[in-house]
């Protein structure tokens, strides 16, 4: 693992241990223009119990692709807090969203609508859970682990692999999972995934908008663990051209009545409505999609709307355990690693109870 460029963190845990004399940090993550991750921190003089109680902030929206650069101002608005694990302590991380000076959401918020779908299908109580896989990439863009000018051996030993010849980059895996407990993410476990170099963690289930706010938290504190160890996450979702595994968000849905005795007609019938607006999914289902979802490599293609039981390459898959039982969820394989979670979780929601 190449650690060049990796934060000191031995000289600076010394001064992460100094008093704070009653302050308090509050680290301001919002979603750039490029479906990507910004964060600044503001000083408070008090301890948030509620996101009510943060302050409206702004940033340059011209250098983040979110504005033009004569009227560049971009208001955060805060929507969640979560513990801050680098700084430990009473610190915050708050996730907020983009508006616009006259009031209205920025391009990138996304968020303000899925909130809003959310709320109307409340009832419902529609549950979430994103299975995101990334790959790791050291600072000469090769993938870590992989010999340098040169490809590792098929895939077949990688895929929740122990050992130092096949699973690479295992501490940053562990500093994470134990980043989003310490946060407050609904982090439900990790694996490594087919290709080596990349790896697989579960949030989740989350109700509504949590789905969203938990997920792009727990991206955040990976891109600041991989900084740690000197590491680069890709969230593409086919970073390798070739006979290799792309990287997916997989995205497990249900809702009451799916969880309840006889759900399984349920379930039938939100696939059904699902399978007629393939296209407006696949719209929001992540760029370079095209490149993943090619009928290879455990995916559907494309094009084509698949569903079964226990099938992988199907666009949506029913558990065995869950056909067996009569009730559950289903799991839609069609979104890429690169998605925005309230796009997804909201076309999910307006297809199936709107």
């Amino acid at each position: 693992m190449s650690l060049t460029n990796k934060s000191n963190t031995k000289t600076l845990a010394k001064y992460l241990q100094l008093d704070q004399n009653g302050k308090v940090q509050a680290e301001y993550v919002w979603i750039d223009g490029n479906n990507g991750l910004r964060s600044k921190t503001t000083t408070l003089d008090f301890k948030p119990n509620d996101v009510s109680e943060l302050k409206e902030w702004n940033f340059d929206g011209s250098s983040t692709n979110q504005a033009p650069g004569d009227n560049s101002d971009v208001l955060l608005r805060p929507a969640a807090i979560f513990k801050d694990p680098f700084r430990g302590g009473d610190n915050i991380i708050v996730l907020a969203e983009c508006y616009n000076n006259d009031g209205t959401p920025n391009k990138t918020n996304h968020r303000h609508l899925c909130s809003k779908i959310m709320e109307t299908h409340a009832e419902s109580h529609p549950w979430f859970g994103i299975e995101q896989e990334y790959t790791l990439f050291d600072l000469d863009g090769q993938v870590l682990g992989w010999p340098k000018g040169g490809f590792p051996g098929p895939q077949g030993p990688y895929y929740c692999s122990i050992g130092a010849s096949v699973s690479f980059g295992r501490d940053i895996v562990e500093a994470h999972y134990r980043a989003c407990l310490y946060a407050g993410v609904k982090i439900s476990g990790v694996n490594a995934e087919v290709m080596p170099g990349q790896w697989e963690f579960q949030v989740g289930p989350c109700e509504g908008i949590d789905m969203g706010d938990h997920l792009w938290l727990a991206r955040y504190l990976l891109h600041r663990v991989a900084e740690d160890f000197g590491v680069v996450v890709s969230f593409h979702p086919k970073p390798i051209k070739g006979d290799w595994n792309g990287a997916g968000c997989h995205t497990n849905y249900s809702t009451q009545a799916m969880r309840e005795e006889g759900g399984i007609k349920a379930i039938y019938d939100a696939i059904e409505k699902m399978s007629k607006r393939h296209a407006e999914h696949i719209a929001v289902y992540g760029e370079d999609n095209d490149q993943r979802l090619t009928g290879r490599h455990e995916t559907g293609h494309i094009s084509q709307f698949s569903f079964g039981v226990a099938n992988r390459g199907a666009s949506i898959r029913i558990p065995r355990h869950c056909a067996a039982e009569g009730k559950g969820y289903l799991e839609d394989r069609r979104p890429a690693s690169n998605i925005d979670p309230y796009s997804v979780t909201h076309v999910i929601i307006e297809s199936t109870l709107s």
